[in-house]
């Protein structure tokens, strides 16, 4: 299963440096459910299992260019996040990597507001709360859910900068992809280590 991830992964990243949408269109929506089954096997919490669910959602919803689906995106993947806070309650975190979540935050969402859209202004911001909420908690977890909570604020921060009409890095869907992917996987990865000791979770 995790084999299957990974091929479904390079297909997707592949098809974005080749321009190639269909190819993009097609390997997406496999990833998160691949993911997920690959947790599910080694007996995943379900609210992992759920959280990467809820990112299928997002990315199914993402494919399309329509407000409403950025924002239905935007929602699934808030309900995503609420799962993996779930997941962390309790964890401890250090108040100089609170603060530096905190910094960053504010300091993101007052650079892109006057640039963003009026109607998505509200909507970005609190999803970015509760983002950084989740990247913050994660690293509560271990390094590996850290970095991989770390790596999901960056991708989503690559998005709003497009949404934004920001300069972009070449090929930017690329870049989003990759650091998501990561993202996703060290989450998944970090939480079947905390669950289990380590061991089939990330060999």
């Amino acid at each position: 299963m995790l084999v299957a991830f990974a091929v479904a992964a390079l297909a997707d990243l592949a098809a974005l440096l080749a321009g190639s949408e269909t190819g993009h269109t097609i390997a997406k929506p496999l990833l998160m459910p691949l993911l997920a089954g690959y947790a599910a096997l080694h007996r995943a919490p379900r609210m992992l299992i759920a959280a990467l669910l809820f990112g299928w959602g997002g990315d199914v919803l993402l494919l399309s260019d329509a407000d409403a689906a950025f924002l239905g995106g935007m929602g699934s993947f808030a309900a995503g996040h609420i799962c993996y806070l779930i997941l962390f309650a309790g964890r401890r975190t250090r108040r100089p990597l609170a603060a530096g979540y905190t910094v960053a935050l504010v300091g993101t969402v007052a650079l892109l507001w006057p640039d963003l859209p009026a109607d998505l202004r509200v909507p970005v911001a609190g999803y970015s709360l509760l983002l950084a909420a989740m990247a913050l908690r994660s690293a509560g977890l271990g390094a590996v859910a850290g970095v991989g909570g770390a790596l999901f604020l960056l991708s989503d921060t690559l998005i709003a900068t497009g949404v934004a009409d920001w300069p972009q890095l070449p090929v930017p869907d690329f870049w989003i992809m990759l650091t998501y992917l990561g993202a996703q996987y060290l989450l998944a990865a970090g939480v079947l280590r905390q669950t289990y000791g380590g061991g089939p979770a990330i060999d």
